[in-house]
């Protein structure tokens, strides 16, 4: 295979897996020798064993890190601060992208990135849709409810006071409060039903000066 015939067959495809250039009489052995190839001289990014995009500037179109993230981890969802962030709940940017996932936890670095995977318990893994991202690329994000309890549940201390002033978070109007305290309910942890009580206070008084909570 030809670098112009792989990129005649990925087009506009942000992210492509091997397996994508295997369908037809083609050598497998071939294909992987050739991607390895490729990597090397810098013309396509491995991102994971069997997952690649091109390198500018030979891709169309630019990959989502969200894109990417569930890609890496097919049983996995965008949560925490990258999906707070998305949602315009947290001011500051974060620079790893942050997905959760029944399967074991992970963290790479990438030449797009780094992305970190946590674990979370099958009853939980709840709360996301597929989002559009922009450029024909969508991935499946924690609603901004879902995403704050995710943060909390995993973040040791993540229901006290101090904790969640640390994260200055904003804009709460926009969350639904009643969605939120259906999901706190449903995961039967007093964590999050603790936390759960406490927003509401918080969307109260955005404009002001933290108090008790």
């Amino acid at each position: 295979m030809e670098f112009e015939q792989l990129v005649k067959i990925i087009n506009d495809e942000p992210v492509f897996e091997t397996s994508f250039l295997l369908s037809g009489n083609v050598d497998p052995q071939d294909v992987h020798l050739q991607l390895t190839r490729w990597v090397k001289a810098g013309r396509i990014y491995q991102i994971r064993r069997g997952i690649y995009t091109l390198a500018p500037p030979y891709q169309k179109v630019k990959p989502h890190p969200f894109l990417i993230a569930n890609h890496m981890v097919s049983a996995s969802y965008i949560s925490c601060q990258s999906a707070l962030e998305f949602h315009g709940l947290i001011p500051e940017h974060t620079p790893v992208t942050v997905s959760v996932t029944t399967l074991r936890p992970g963290h790479w670095k990438t030449p797009v990135g780094t992305f970190e995977f946590h674990h979370l318990k099958q009853s939980l893994f709840t709360g996301y849709k597929l989002f559009d991202l922009g450029s024909g690329q969508k991935a499946f994000v924690a609603s901004p409810e879902k995403a704050l309890l995710d943060l909390v549940y995993l973040q040791p201390g993540g229901d006290t006071e101090s904790y969640l002033h640390e994260l200055r978070l904003h804009n709460l109007e926009t969350l639904d409060l009643n969605h939120l305290q259906q999901l706190a309910v449903k995961s039967g942890s007093r964590k999050l039903l603790r936390v759960a009580r406490r927003i509401p206070i918080l969307a109260g008084r955005e404009a002001g000066e933290y108090r008790t909570l």
